[in-house]
């Protein structure tokens, strides 16, 4: 089962990725596009060209999860520029994703980190 908290590293593919890919595909992806180890623990997160379909892929130490949410309606409400390559979303931004929200409208309190 895979665990999100809020330290869990997530990377966004603003690229569309050919979505007939597989775990092995996606996994080459991370590599090439994003610059990041696919069985480094991170999740990723992959989107269609039509924007009505993400893919997540993660490795949890005994190999890898790929789980895929099409919308039954409509498209993503949000996705951002291609202008750069890759793109770091924290844990409950990714969750506001999931909703089909927009990250960057949602009014969240800042991260809370002890100071020392």
């Amino acid at each position: 089962m895979l665990q999100l908290t809020p330290q869990s590293r997530v990377f966004l593919a603003r690229e569309p990725a050919d979505f007939r890919r597989g775990i092995d595909g996606l996994a080459a992806l991370c590599r090439q596009r994003l610059g990041e180890d696919p069985m480094s623990g991170a999740l990723f997160v992959f989107r269609n060209r039509r924007g009505t379909s993400l893919k997540l892929l993660c490795y949890d130490g005994q190999g890898f999860w790929l789980c895929q949410k099409r919308l039954s309606q409509g498209r993503l409400a949000w996705w951002p520029s291609t202008a750069h390559v890759g793109h770091r979303l924290s844990a409950r931004e990714l969750q506001i994703l999931l909703w089909n929200g927009n990250p960057e409208q949602a009014r969240m309190a800042e991260d809370w980190r002890r100071v020392a």
